[in-house]
């Protein structure tokens, strides 16, 4: 299949909160901790800042993330490497098993050496060992398991929550 990378729009919304719902309904299957309803301002926020992103394939969405170079409450003083921060992945169902996660990492890696990045990061709430597994697989190192103290204007998934912190160094020559 013919996989593109590119900005999500306005007329992406529905189908952007469809995958987060999707995604929500899963996590709630797996995980005493899932996605809560996001709201529609911060997406509209992410599209208008251009830090909301597709994987398109024959005028499908396959794959939604956010972007941010900011991430202060999550990487405390961490925050000030220059960094791209990777949020909310949501895979389309129809697409699944297709290395999507691979997909990102690689344009992560383009985009974030454009922007003069020198670390690409993630985070997941909880310890999840499956995530841990297939995210160290993907190129990311693990860097352990962080008590959050301030979670305030974050969604609520991170409210007294306890993140698996991931990065991928750049080598930049």
């Amino acid at each position: 299949m013919n996989f593109k990378i590119q900005n999500g729009n306005i007329n992406d919304i529905n189908e952007i909160f469809r995958l987060y719902k999707i995604a929500t309904d899963f996590q709630k299957t797996r995980f005493t901790v899932h996605w809560p309803e996001f709201d529609k301002m911060l997406i509209e926020t992410e599209i208008f800042e251009n830090r909301q992103w597709k994987i398109v394939t024959d005028d499908k969405i396959a794959c939604i993330w956010a972007t941010t170079f900011n991430d202060p409450q999550i990487w405390e003083e961490k925050n000030d490497d220059p960094s791209i921060y990777i949020h909310r992945i949501a895979t389309n169902p129809d697409f699944r098993g297709q290395n999507l996660v691979g997909q990102i990492v690689e344009w992560a890696k383009a985009y974030a050496v454009e922007k003069q990045k020198k670390y690409i990061r993630m985070d997941t709430v909880g310890d999840n060992p499956g995530l841990i597994d297939y995210y160290t697989k993907c190129g990311f190192d693990f860097l352990g398991l962080l008590k959050l103290k301030n979670t305030t204007g974050l969604p609520t998934h991170y409210d007294n929550a306890t993140v698996s912190l991931f990065q991928l160094t750049l080598n930049q020559h």
